[in-house]
Order: structure tokens, then C-alpha cells, then sequence
């Protein structure tokens, strides 16, 4: 690693050997609260079918729920980032938690497009506060050695969220119906709320706190991270491998598996469990490569986004129904888009000072998500083109999904293209 990546990184964690066990026990706590955000982020994608025969909504509408939620969650990232240094994590996640129990229990109550498409703002606002500032608690409270493994574990067990949203919300939505399951999301999210509240620290007993920057520094933090090619990076990393996954998660991956290739609704909510584990599997090894070869992570990057796309032309190749093996592997190697966009963050804290690395995070999380709604936007407007009397037809979906080799293109130059400077500027520094 470069020296001056290894003075940021030193900077910002603790220096100790090995995490304590309250490290441990606040880790925990935040994780919990990340894993009813994922719940909540996914639980419009298990409940699209439900949602058109509730909201008698076309296809193009039934995006526009998760595209908002995405816009909105994307459009806060930065000022969170910035609330974050100001605030301290605590404040935000519990704040988080609170305000997607709002959204849930309004999306229970809605009977209407426009207020579940209100419930589904709240739930992007609160999902925008919550990631990015456990994250900060990982920063804090964690030896810089463990971080990027720790940060890998945070993101696959917070995908124990989908876990939650496929099954257990999944035979809710299927059995006692839509006000029982989306009531019983929200009061695990207000449970989150509280516990955060309660056990929560912003940092370990004794370490300093930082002075509040003054609006002129955080105007100055957002353009320093920002004129740094080592946080575009991280975003254009975090745009080229989470897109995919988000997509099929939080939107097209059930109608798909469902309406597109012809599965039981059970066969579907299986895969979407087989995508969960594969992404808490290869967690800890994208952590453990990242630890060991972090110039090399680029590389790493490339290598998820060629196999990702990779198996989507093979599926999308095969004529429906595919065979359960290939879905499967599709299924596998999507979910490691999940794994892959860790690696933004890593940037963004290797690149950047303990002062502004919220803002970084947040410039960096705005990739993803940015790529995500517009990909499923744009796979709900071809759906709409093809598939007469709202009726997905497999061959609309086969069309649809090709949207993302735009994406892929896009995303592989800006990686290609931040990393030539990152490296550049590297070199002059280390002249």
C-alpha cells in the first residue's frame, strides 16, 4: 500500500490490535438496524405482483415506486454524508429506523398510488441515513487491519434483510395479507430505532472528539472529496457492480424468475435465498482480497463486472425457461455485485482524511443507487412496450434486461478512467 494511503488509513481507526468486545457489541447493534433497512429497501420487490392488482398500476407506475425510493435515497447520500460528520452515527441510524417504521406503516395503510408512493419516499430517506453510518462505526470503532473485512461483513449481513423480505414478509403478504405484513415490518424497524437509541455510541470511551466543521469546511470537505480521483473511483466502482444486484433485488429479480421464466413463487423466493447466501459467502473473501492486495482492487472490480455480465448474456441467450442450473448461476454471480461494491468504500476511506470520509462515503453510495433506478426505470418502460394488458410476457423481459449493457460500458470507462488518475496523482505524491 502507498504511504500515504497507510497514513489516512492509520488516521481513522483506532490503534489497537484487536477490536473490543464493546466494538463488537455496538457493531452488532448497527448491523441490526442495517438489516431492517435492507427489509425494507427489498420488501416493495417480493410485493410487486401484489402491488399491481392492490394499485391496479402498470408496469412502468410499479417502477416508479422503487425509482423514487432510489432517488431519494440517492439524492440524500451527500447531505447525510455531511450530517453524518456533524452528528455522529448514533443520531443517524436510529433517526433512519424511525423514519422507514413511518413509511412501512403508512405503505400498511395505503390504498392508493400516491400515498404508497409517499411511504416509499420516507423509506428512502431513512434507508439514505443508515448505511453509510454504520459504516462510520466500523471506521471508529475497528483496527484499520480489520476494516475492510468487518465493512464486508457488515453488507452480507445486512442482506439477511432480503432473507426476510423473501420469505417470512413473502408468506405474510400470501397468508394474513398486505396491512399484516408491511404493520409487522414496521414494528421491527421502530424495535431498531429504540435499540439504537440504547446502546449506540458515536466512539470509543476517551477518543476526541472533532470540532463541528463550520459550513465553510463542509463546503470545502464536499470539494475536496469530491476533486479527489480516488472518491470518483469508489463511485464509479460502486455504479458498474452494485447496479445489477440492486436491480434484481429490489425490483425485476421476482416478477422475472416469476413471469419471465415461468418458476413458482416459492421456486423464486428459493433463488432470491440462494442470492442472499452467495453474497454472505463471498463477503469475506472480496474482504480478505481487498485487505491483502489493495492495489490491486481495480482488478477485482473488472473481474465481478465481466462475470456478472457475462452470465446475463448466457441466460439472456437461452430461450425461456432456462434451465434451473443457469438460473441459479446467474443468480450466484449477480450476487456478487453486492461484495464488489464494498470496494467503493474502501477507496473512499483509503483516499480520504477521518473528516471527511462521511462525505466521501456519501458521494461514493450515490453511484449504485443512481445506476440502479435508472436501469430499473428502463427495464419498466420496455416491459410497458411489450407486454400487452400488463401481462409481463418472457420474451418483454428478455428485451428488457439487455438495458444494462449500457451501464456496463459506461461504468467499465469511468473505472478505467478514475483509476488512470488516481494512480497519476499517486505517483506525483510519492515523487
Amino acid at each position: 500500500m502507498r504511504k500515504e494511503q497507510i497514513g489516512m488509513v492509520s488516521r481513522a481507526a483506532p490503534a489497537r490490535e484487536k477490536a473490543s468486545a464493546a466494538a463488537w457489541l455496538i457493531w452488532g447493534v448497527g448491523v441490526a438496524a442495517y438489516v431492517m433497512a435492507v427489509l425494507h429497501r427489498t420488501s416493495f420487490g417480493v410485493a410487486g405482483l401484489d402491488a399491481v392488482h392492490r394499485f391496479g398500476a402498470s408496469a412502468g407506475i410499479l417502477a416508479t415506486f422503487t425509482v423514487l425510493q432510489l432517488l431519494v435515497y440517492a439524492g440524500l447520500q451527500i447531505p447525510v454524508g455531511l450530517l453524518l460528520d456533524r452528528l455522529g452515527p448514533r443520531r443517524m441510524v436510529a433517526g433512519g429506523a424511525l423514519v422507514m417504521a413511518a413509511g412501512q406503516g403508512l405503505l400498511a395503510c395505503a390504498t392508493d398510488v400516491p400515498t404508497a408512493i409517499a411511504a416509499r419516499v420516507l423509506v428512502g430517506a431513512g434507508d439514505a441515513m443508515t448505511f453509510i453510518s454504520v459504516l462510520s462505526i466500523v471506521t471508529t470503532w475497528f483496527p484499520a487491519r480489520q476494516v475492510p473485512v468487518v465493512t464486508q461483513l457488515t453488507g452480507l449481513l445486512g442482506q439477511l434483510g432480503q432473507v426476510l423480505s423473501a420469505i417470512p414478509l413473502v408468506a405474510l403478504l400470501h397468508g394474513p395479507g398486505w396491512s399484516p405484513a408491511f404493520g409487522s415490518a414496521a414494528a421491527l424497524g421502530l424495535l431498531a430505532g429504540v435499540l439504537a437509541l440504547a446502546v449506540l455510541r458515536d466512539a470509543p470511551a476517551g477518543t476526541p472528539r472533532p470540532p463541528s466543521p463550520t459550513p465553510r469546511e463542509v463546503g470545502r470537505n464536499l470539494v475536496d472529496a469530491w476533486r479527489h480521483p480516488g472518491t470518483r473511483l469508489g463511485l464509479w466502482t460502486h455504479f458498474v457492480t452494485q447496479f445489477p444486484a440492486n436491480t434484481f433485488a429490489l425490483m425485476w429479480g421476482y416478477p422475472y424468475l416469476v413471469s419471465g421464466q415461468g418458476l413458482r413463487p416459492a421456486t423464486a423466493s428459493t433463488l432470491l435465498t440462494l442470492f442472499v447466501l452467495a453474497t454472505m459467502v463471498s463477503g469475506p473473501y472480496v474482504g480478505r482480497l481487498v485487505a491483502r492486495h489493495p492495489l490491486r482492487r481495480s482488478w477485482l472490480v473488472l473481474g465481478i463486472t465481466g462475470v456478472t455480465a457475462g452470465a446475463w448474456a448466457v441466460t439472456l441467450a437461452c430461450p425461456p425457461p432456462a434451465p434451473p442450473w443457469l438460473l441459479a448461476v446467474l443468480v450466484v454471480c449477480v450476487a456478487l455485485g453486492g461484495p464488489g461494491s464494498m470496494i467503493g468504500f474502501d477507496y473512499a476511506r483509503t483516499f480520504n482524511p477521518p473528516g471527511r470520509q462521511g462525505t466521501a462515503t456519501g458521494i461514493v453510495n450515490v453511484g449504485g443507487f443512481v445506476a440502479s433506478l435508472l436501469v430499473i426505470l428502463l427495464i419498466g418502460f420496455v416491459l410497458d412496450a411489450l407486454s400487452p394488458g400488463r401481462e409481463f410476457t418472457p420474451q418483454a423481459f428478455r428485451a428488457a434486461w439487455t438495458v444494462q449493457a449500457l451501464f456496463w460500458a459506461v461504468g467499465v470507462a469511468g473505472v478505467l478512467r478514475t483509476r488512470h488518475l488516481a494512480r497519476r496523482l499517486m505517483a506525483a505524491q510519492a515523487s
